[in-house]
C-alpha cells in the first residue's frame, strides 16, 4: 500500500472564555492564528464574520508524501513538555489535533508510532483525522 500523498496537522485549543495569550503564556509557543469570542475577523471572502468562541492553533508545515509523526513532532516541540500544564488546559478548553490526509489514489494508508500517540494521549489530544479520496483531493489542492 502506498503512502497517504498529502497530510496536514494543526494543533486547535478552543473554548468560550479561552484566551490566546494565556494559552500561549501555558504552553511557552506561539500560535499561528488565534481568536477571541466576540473578535470581528474577515473571511476569505473579504465578509466579516463575528468569533462564536476563543481558539488558539498551531500549525505544522504541510508534508507530502504524508508524515503525521513529523508534524506531530514539529507542533510538540515547541511547546511545553510539562504534563500538569497540559491538563489544566484539558480541564478547561477542547483540545485536539486537526489532521487533514489527501488521497491521490484508492489505496493509500498511514501509520502513527507508539510514540506520536503516547505524546498525544499524555497530554488529552484528541486525534481527528478528515480523509479526502482522490476526487476530492484534487478539488482541494
Amino acid at each position: 500500500m502506498a503512502l497517504i500523498s498529502r497530510t496536514k496537522a494543526t494543533l486547535r485549543i478552543s473554548g468560550d472564555d479561552l484566551l490566546p495569550e494565556d494559552i500561549t503564556n501555558s504552553l511557552g509557543g506561539f500560535p499561528t492564528h488565534e481568536q477571541t469570542r466576540g473578535e470581528e475577523l474577515e473571511t476569505s471572502s473579504g465578509s466579516i464574520r463575528v468569533a462564536k468562541f476563543g481558539m488558539w492553533c498551531l500549525c505544522a508545515t504541510e508534508q507530502e508524501p504524508g508524515d503525521l509523526d513529523c508534524q506531530i513532532s514539529e507542533i510538540l516541540e515547541q511547546l511545553t513538555s510539562n504534563l500538569n500544564a497540559w491538563q489544566e488546559l484539558a480541564d478547561n478548553y477542547k483540545i485536539d489535533l486537526f489532521c487533514g490526509l489527501f488521497m491521490e489514489d484508492e489505496m493509500e494508508g498511514i501509520s502513527l508510532s507508539p510514540e506520536s500517540l503516547q505524546k498525544l494521549g499524555e497530554r488529552n489530544i484528541l486525534l481527528d483525522l478528515d480523509i479526502y479520496g482522490p476526487d476530492e483531493a484534487e478539488e482541494n489542492l
